[in-house]
C-alpha cells in the first residue's frame, strides 16, 4: 500500500522543491521562505490526495427514461415494465439427451443490472447456469424480406464474465408448426445472430438458413469471421450494443457499439457459398494405373562406389585420448551411504533385504574420475551411411491427377439470397456455464434512423452514465496497477526520474544563501539594512554628479551669450573678472573640465 502512494509523494515533493527554488530567485532578499511550512503543506496535500483518490466520487445521478420507438417497428422491448408480459417460457425437452438435463428449466427474470448507474433501467436476466434456457416472444407482425432492410439490435452485458456459453438471438421462421411454448434447439429459424464464446474462441455469429430451390432443403450459411478482436466485449463486464443490418442488395454489416466490425455480401462472404459451383468433380472418374505423379525418381544408372562402406559406425573411440593422471580405476562412482541406518519398521519378509542408499563417492570429488576409464567417442571421418542413388527428373511425370469436371446436377443460382424465409418471433435458446447474463432493448425495424434513436435513448444513456462515473486518468492508472502491480515500477520511474532531473538542474548552481537557510542554521547573517543604506548613498552621489553636469552645460551656454554682447559689457566683464569670483563661479571653476580660461 505504501508503494501505491510513493509516486504521488515523489511528485508532490518534486513540485515543492522546484517552486521553492523559483521563489528564492524571484523574491527580494527580505522575503523569508519557511521551508518547514511548505513541507508540512506538501505532506498535507499528499494526505488529502490519498483520501480523495482512495474514496472515489459518488456516481452521478442520471434520470432514466425508457426508450420509445421513433418510427415503425416489428418488435421493441425494453423490459422497463418489470414483468415478462409477452414472453413465453419453453416447456420443451431436448432430443437425444438424458431426461435430467433435457428440460428447458433455466430461470429467467426481469431485474436491474448489477452496479447499475441508471436506477429504473431493467432488463432480461438469464439467472441460472449449467441449464437449458429458452424464451421467446411474438413480433407485432411477421417480417417479410422484400424491398426494405432488416435491422435487429439488442444489448448484452456479461455481468459475471463468461466461461462458456452464448448470448445470441434467433429469428424464428414463420411456419404452421411454430409453437413458442415448445421452442427448442431444433425449432426452425431464419437468422441467428449474436456473441458466443467457449474457451478462448470468441465468436460473433451471423448465420442464416438458406432454402435450396431445387431440393427444398435448408442449409446454414455462416458469415466469415470478423478481423476485429472481440475479446474485450466478453471480458470487460460492460453493456455492449450488437446490431445486424441486412440490405436488399445482399450486403450486410455487423456492428458492436455502433462500430462496424464485419461486413460483406451474402453471395460472396458466406460459408459454404449460397450458390453451388457450376461444375463438380466426376465421382466415378478413377486415376489410370500407369499415371506417374513422381516429379523426381532415383537415377537407374547410378552405381554405388567401391569404397562406400555402409557398415562404418557414425562414432568411433578417440585413439589419441590419454587417461588423465590421478584417475581412480578401482574406486566406484557411487558407494553406500555409511551414515544410513535401517528403519526400525523395516520388515525384511515384506520389504526384502535392506540396502543403504547410494551416494557419490567422496574420493572422486578431488580426482579426475573414478571407475573404468574409457576413451571418448568422436565422429567417424569415414562414415557415409547407407548409399542411395541420386534423384533425377522423371521424364514420364504427368502431374498430379485430378478427376475430370462434369456439370453439377444440383447447380442453381439464387441472386437474391436476401429474400429469406419470413419470421414471426424472436427467441433466446441458450446454454451457459455463467449466470446473470443481461439482455436489454431489443428492436427489429427497417429504418436505420429508428434503430439509432432507440440505441441513443437506451445504450447511449448507459454509456454516458458509465463514462461520467468512471475515474479519471489517474484513477484508471491506479486501477490498472491494482491488477498489474509491476506497473507501479513504471509509474515511479516515469514520474520520479524527470522530477529528479529537473530538481538537480535547477538546484545545482551556486547562489547566495537565502534567508530561509540562515533561519535553519546558526551562521551569521549579513547586515541587510547597512547594505541597503550604502546602495542608496551610492545612488544619491550618482544623481548629484548627473545634476552638476547638467548645470555646467547650462552655464557654458549662458557664457556664450554674454560673449556676444556689446563692447561696454565686455569691459565691465573684464573688470569683474579681475575681482574675486563669486561662490557659484568658484564652484563651477573648480571642475577642471568646466574652468573658463581667463582673458588678458
Amino acid at each position: 500500500m505504501e508503494l501505491k502512494w510513493l509516486c504521488v509523494t515523489l511528485l508532490a515533493f518534486g513540485i515543492l522543491a522546484v517552486q521553492a527554488h523559483d521563489m528564492d530567485e524571484d523574491n527580494d532578499a527580505d522575503d523569508v521562505v519557511d521551508i518547514e511550512d511548505d513541507l508540512d503543506d506538501g505532506i498535507e496535500e499528499v494526505e488529502e490526495s490519498k483520501s480523495e483518490t482512495s474514496s472515489p466520487p459518488p456516481a452521478p445521478k442520471v434520470t432514466y427514461r425508457p426508450p420509445v420507438p421513433t418510427g415503425e417497428v416489428y418488435f421493441a422491448e425494453s423490459f422497463d415494465k418489470g414483468t415478462l408480459d409477452g414472453w413465453i417460457l419453453s416447456r420443451a425437452k431436448k432430443d437425444d439427451t438424458d431426461d435430467e438435463i433435457a428440460k428447458y428449466d433455466g430461470k429467467w427474470e426481469v431485474q436491474d443490472m448489477k452496479e447499475t448507474k441508471l436506477p429504473g433501467d431493467k432488463g432480461l436476466v438469464m439467472v441460472t447456469r449449467a441449464k437449458h434456457h429458452a424464451i421467446s416472444s411474438k413480433l407485432s407482425k411477421p417480417f417479410v424480406f422484400d424491398t426494405k432492410p432488416l435491422i435487429i439490435q439488442y444489448e448484452v452485458n456479461f455481468q459475471n464474465g463468461i466461461e462458456c456459453g452464448g448470448a445470441y438471438v434467433k429469428l424464428l421462421s414463420k411456419t404452421p408448426e411454430l409453437s413458442l411454448d415448445q421452442f427448442h434447439d431444433k425449432t426452425p429459424y431464419t437468422i441467428m445472430f449474436g456473441p458466443d464464446k467457449c474457451g478462448e474462441d470468441y465468436k460473433l455469429h451471423f448465420i442464416f438458413r438458406h432454402k435450396n430451390p431445387k431440393t427444398g432443403k435448408y442449409e446454414e450459411k455462416h458469415a466469415k469471421r470478423p478481423d476485429a478482436d472481440l475479446k474485450t466485449y466478453f471480458t470487460d463486464k460492460k453493456t455492449h450494443l450488437y446490431t445486424l443490418v441486412l440490405n436488399p442488395d445482399n450486403s450486410f454489416e455487423i456492428l458492436v457499439d455502433q462500430t462496424v466490425v464485419n461486413s460483406g455480401n451474402l453471395l460472396n462472404d458466406m460459408s459454404p457459398p449460397v450458390n453451388p459451383p457450376r461444375e463438380i468433380e466426376d465421382p466415378n472418374d478413377q486415376k489410370p494405373e500407369d499415371w506417374d505423379e513422381r516429379p523426381k525418381i532415383p537415377d537407374p544408372d547410378a552405381v554405388k562406389p567401391d569404397d562406400w562402406d555402409e557398415d562404418a559406425p557414425a562414432k568411433i573411440a578417440d585413439e589419441n585420448a590419454v587417461k588423465p593422471e590421478g584417475w581412480l580405476d578401482d574406486e566406484p562412482e557411487y558407494v553406500a551411504d555409511p551414515d544410513a541406518e535401517k528403519p526400525e519398521d523395516w520388515d525384511e519378509d515384506m520389504d526384502g533385504e535392506w540396502e543403504a542408499p547410494q551416494i557419490a563417492n567422496p574420493k572422486c570429488e578431488t580426482a579426475p574420475g573414478c571407475g573404468t576409464w574409457q576413451r571418448p567417442m568422436i565422429d567417424n571421418p569415414n562414415y557415409k551411411g547407407k548409399w542411395k542413388p541420386p534423384m533425377i527428373d522423371n521424364v514420364n511425370y504427368q502431374g498430379i491427377w485430378k478427376p475430370r469436371k462434369i456439370p453439377n446436377p444440383d447447380f442453381f443460382e439464387d441472386l437474391e439470397p436476401f429474400k429469406m424465409t419470413p419470421f414471426s418471433a424472436v427467441g433466446l435458446e441458450l446454454w451457459s456455464m455463467t449466470s446473470d447474463i443481461f439482455f436489454d432493448n431489443f428492436i427489429i425495424c427497417t429504418e436505420r434512423a429508428v434503430a439509432d434513436d432507440w440505441a441513443n435513448d437506451g445504450w447511449g444513456l448507459k454509456k454516458a452514465a458509465d463514462g461520467a462515473a468512471e475515474p479519471g486518468v489517474v484513477g484508471q492508472m491506479m486501477a490498472a496497477a491494482e491488477e498489474r502491480p509491476w506497473l507501479w515500477v513504471v509509474y515511479i520511474l516515469t514520474v520520479a526520474l524527470p522530477v529528479f532531473l529537473v530538481v538537480l538542474f535547477c538546484c545545482s548552481g551556486k547562489k547566495q544563501p537565502s534567508a530561509a537557510e540562515y533561519k535553519k542554521t546558526d551562521a551569521p547573517q549579513p547586515d541587510v539594512v547597512d547594505d541597503e543604506k550604502e546602495e542608496e548613498k551610492d545612488k544619491g552621489e550618482k544623481e548629484e554628479e548627473e545634476e552638476e553636469e547638467d548645470a555646467n552645460e547650462e552655464k557654458l551656454g549662458s557664457d556664450a551669450d554674454i560673449g556676444s554682447a556689446s563692447q561696454e559689457e565686455e569691459e565691465e566683464e573684464e573688470e569683474e573678472d579681475r575681482k574675486p569670483a563669486s561662490e557659484e563661479e568658484e564652484t563651477v571653476n573648480r571642475s577642471p573640465r568646466n574652468r573658463k580660461p581667463r582673458k588678458d
